[in-house]
């Protein structure tokens, strides 16, 4: 079975301007992908370009902050965001939504949990919940560990130190990228030191770490957050090109699918069109699934366009 048949996208940050070129149209020939640099969006936006390719579609990634990759829905110039977590990023597209500039396809992760986490083997020194923090503050040199700027988690822990949540008032986050908080993360929990930062599933760090969730306390908004990560399309997809909508309605991942998505990628370190091709080849019951009444672009079903690739 010869996997590199797949074609190849392109993957790089881009200036927004330049992703308007060819904006929407009447039955999409470039998918163009908004994707920030998370592993579970990344790996999640490889297998949906790598079965659009099959079917037709040519495919662009683009590595964006999450606040861009927004604007771009908004006014056309991106076509795909994999990436919308709730209730995180209510706030930044709810908002689209009622201006009816970007529309919620479906849930493509369902009943994901998030917040703050620390080692189980802090847990059971007795930090149960954000409230217990402060109690072991020198413990924590004081830090909680983020992600990117202007992620809707870190906006979250801010407002709480802002407000004195919990007693974070006078906490600090440090604000890095995923793979800084986790290659951080890492080395304490080697170490068997303290940390605290921010976890979410599906993700590999709930297999190669024992972790606990803490429990919210004083409304902190940092803590038990069930999240439901949403595909979000300009308005205007649907009518644009509904085969491509009916797609992306389709397109629902299983936690512990996206856990071994996630895995491979970052944690063994495979290329993402490796993970995809393989992952997509041994799966093709959930992928029939995808591309149920899904055709090509040539108006042939969808899902024997992806066996073809596959066999040839």
């Amino acid at each position: 079975m010869d996997h590199s048949r797949f074609k190849r996208h392109v993957l790089g940050t881009l200036p927004l301007a330049l992703l308007a070129a060819g904006s929407a149209q009447a039955d999409l020939d470039t998918v163009r992908f908004g994707v920030p640099p998370w592993p579970g969006v990344t790996v999640k936006s490889e297998i949906a370009s790598e079965l659009l390719q099959a079917m037709g579609y040519q495919t662009r990634q683009s590595e964006l902050a999450v606040g861009v990759i927004l604007n771009g829905l908004a006014s056309d110039d991106l076509d795909v965001y994999l990436g919308g977590w709730y209730p995180i990023e209510q706030e930044m597209i709810d908002p689209l939504v009622a201006d009816g500039k970007v529309a919620k396809v479906a849930k493509n992760i369902s009943d994901a949990n998030s917040g703050l986490v620390v080692p189980q083997y802090v847990h059971e020194a007795g930090v149960d919940s954000v409230a217990d923090l402060e109690r072991y503050k020198d413990r924590f040199q004081g830090e909680i560990q983020g992600i990117e700027a202007g992620t809707g988690i870190n906006d979250a822990i801010l407002a709480a130190i802002d407000h004195d949540k919990a007693g974070l008032g006078d906490w600090q986050l440090r604000e890095s990228s995923t793979s800084a908080m986790l290659a951080y993360a890492d080395q304490k929990i080697s170490s068997h030191e303290w940390v605290t930062f921010v976890g979410w599933e599906p993700h590999w760090m709930n297999v190669s770490y024992d972790l606990y969730y803490l429990k919210d306390a004083d409304d902190s908004g940092v803590a038990q957050i069930q999240s439901t990560v949403w595909t979000v399309v300009p308005a205007s997809l649907e009518k644009a090109d509904a085969n491509l909508y009916r797609f992306l309605s389709q397109y629902q991942v299983s936690i512990d699918d996206q856990n071994d998505w996630v895995y491979e990628y970052s944690h063994e370190e495979r290329p993402a069109d490796e993970v995809a091709q393989e992952w997509i080849a041994g799966h093709m019951d959930t992928v029939a699934q995808w591309l149920d009444g899904v055709k090509t672009k040539a108006g042939k079903p969808a899902i024997d366009a992806v066996k073809a690739e596959l066999d040839s």
